[in-house]
């Protein structure tokens, strides 16, 4: 059965870095195109990065573009979010998912139907 575990999560003052992972089994990370979501209290899910199964390009929401950062090992089966100057409004549970057929764009992960794959979730405070 396929699955995603997150981990990496924690707490960190603002200005601090963490790096979480999404390791894969089920499932090849080089196969699909995978996001990175985050989902903070009473907002709305958040299409935080996702990267390309076809061409390795990538995806990040602006409010985390230039501290964010993905990438991807193929034969650990496992994807990476490399989190920088964090902020406080970075808090929430993030998490990796994916769907047959979804594919990474311009404006994030696209595709129809429900995402077939996503993990529990690691949980980033950022606080000081």
């Amino acid at each position: 059965q396929a699955q995603f575990v997150e981990s990496g999560g924690g707490t960190v003052q603002p200005g601090g870095s963490l790096r979480l992972s999404c390791a894969a089994s089920g499932i090849s990370v080089d196969y699909y195109s995978i996001g990175w979501f985050r989902q903070a209290p009473g907002k709305e899910r958040e299409d935080v990065s996702c990267i390309s199964s076809s061409d390795g390009s990538t995806y990040y929401a602006d409010s985390v573009k230039g501290r964010f950062t993905i990438s991807r090992d193929d034969a650990k089966n496992t994807l990476y979010l490399q989190m920088n100057s964090l902020k406080p409004e970075d808090t929430g549970l993030y998490y990796c998912a994916t769907g047959r057929g979804y594919a990474c764009t311009g404006y994030g992960l696209v595709g129809y139907g429900g995402m077939d794959y996503r993990g529990k979730g690691t949980l980033v405070t950022v606080s000081s």
